[in-house]
């Protein structure tokens, strides 16, 4: 049997949806067994001695030291490892309260704009690389500080405090409800580009920020980013998620950017995110935004048809607007995105056909993204189902993986940190 054929297997067939996995001890068992997995191949050669973190090549070692590469310590990992490594000490991990402090640190010493204020996104050996500060990064730094807080960092509040100044005073617009994008150092704009994947972000952060703190108006603001980004947008395009806007919000179908960050077309692995964080949205205002559970439902539905292969299973990276696919390759997140909302979905809504796709898209991962040899998981496989390094190299990310393993053990009711601080023994029982 060749791998497409097995993939092809995998992927169609899931078996019985009765007992539901999530509520098999075994199972849960088996997630919090991935993710201590994940947490032991990142959490010993990770730390950076010059501050922040090292990424990791394939397995296991800082690419800096390995492969000659620059080394480079990037906002959006730097709080990831922060946010990830609380979610590591609320499951009682010996040595995670390391890595929050080393994240924490380097983040007021190393990314922190003393003089302007703001975060950088670059630190090099010779200082800043990378002088932007961009509305992803800050939205990061935002989750980073909550997840601390709900741990109880002590520099946490001095964090949160910053950065939610810095946001209200240069990224977010109130008059249309969502953030602006990017700046230089000195707050020049770079560009009059507007971004979805910054808002869905900040959504999430604002969402932990208000169960950390009790400040209604975070939740106020990821409801109107909400809004405008699904609501009224991917409403619009038969919900599909529009990635890219001009300054007044037009949609701009034809932008190409980033391959990582503004790939162009639509991205199905962003549907599915937006899928449950709707959910959670939904339950923290007290279900009483009857579209939210509507959108949910319709964004994970048009995901799965439009976005996984039939033949092969995984996710195409993004799809055109005529939902052919743009960039074929599967990468990691969105399958740990999938399973996330997949879990979620299926437990608010009595439909089996959430319980397939969780065990669907699991045993794909399972099956071709889980390095089982090195630790870790592939970031990206080409259309043959081997991994691929196009786009990224080594092993740069635990946040999503992580999640994926224990996002479906709490409660749908809040973020991931709420509901581990809350779990007790529920999270193995159910």
């Amino acid at each position: 049997m060749t791998s497409k054929q097995a993939a092809a297997d995998t992927s169609s067939w899931a078996g019985s949806t009765k007992p539901e996995f999530l509520k098999l001890v075994p199972h849960r068992l088996w997630l919090l067994g991935q993710a201590g997995d994940l947490f032991g191949f990142f959490q010993y050669t990770s730390i950076n001695p010059r501050g922040g973190f090292y990424d990791l090549d394939t397995v296991g070692r800082p690419l800096a030291e390995t492969q000659g590469h620059e080394d480079v310590r990037q906002l959006h990992v730097t709080t990831r490892m922060v946010h990830c490594f609380a979610i590591a000490h609320l499951l009682g991990r010996p040595g995670a309260d390391r890595l929050i402090d080393q994240g924490m640190d380097f983040l007021w010493k190393g990314h922190r704009d003393s003089d302007n204020g703001g975060y950088v996104w670059g630190i090099s050996e010779d200082g800043i690389s990378n002088s932007t500060k961009q509305a992803y990064g800050h939205a990061f730094v935002l989750l980073a500080g909550a997840s601390a807080k709900v741990v109880g960092h002590p520099d946490a509040d001095r964090l949160l405090e910053d950065v939610s100044t810095v946001l209200d005073d240069r990224f977010w617009d109130d008059g249309v409800g969502a953030t602006t994008e990017e700046y230089a150092q000195d707050w020049a704009p770079i560009s009059d580009y507007r971004g979805q994947n910054s808002n869905m972000h900040l959504t999430e952060a604002l969402m932990a920020a208000y169960e950390a703190t009790g400040d209604g108006e975070y939740l106020n603001r990821a409801g109107r980013i909400a809004d405008l980004i699904i609501n009224r947008n991917a409403r619009a395009v038969d919900w599909r998620v529009a990635e890219h806007f001009d300054a007044n919000w037009n949609v701009d179908l034809h932008y190409a950017g980033d391959p990582v960050f503004r790939p162009s077309g639509t991205t199905p692995g962003h549907a599915l995110e937006w899928s449950r964080l709707l959910i959670q949205l939904w339950e923290l205002e007290g279900r009483k935004s009857d579209w939210m559970p509507e959108a949910a439902r319709n964004l994970f539905h048009n995901a799965c048809v439009q976005g996984w292969d039939p033949q092969t299973g995984g996710f195409y990276y993004t799809l055109d607007w005529n939902n052919a696919p743009d960039q074929s390759d599967r990468f990691w997140w969105p399958c740990c995105e999938g399973i996330a909302a997949a879990a979620v979905l299926g437990q608010v809504f009595p439909d089996e056909g959430f319980e397939t796709w969780y065990r669907r898209i699991w045993s794909f991962t399972d099956t071709h993204l889980i390095d089982r040899k090195n630790g870790g998981w592939f970031p990206a496989l080409d259309d043959n189902l081997l991994p691929t390094e196009r786009v990224f190299v080594g092993k740069p990310d635990i946040y999503h993986a992580v999640q994926a393993c224990l996002i479906p053990l709490c409660p749908t009711s809040g973020s991931i940190t709420r509901g581990l601080a809350q779990a007790g023994d529920g999270l193995v029982t159910g």
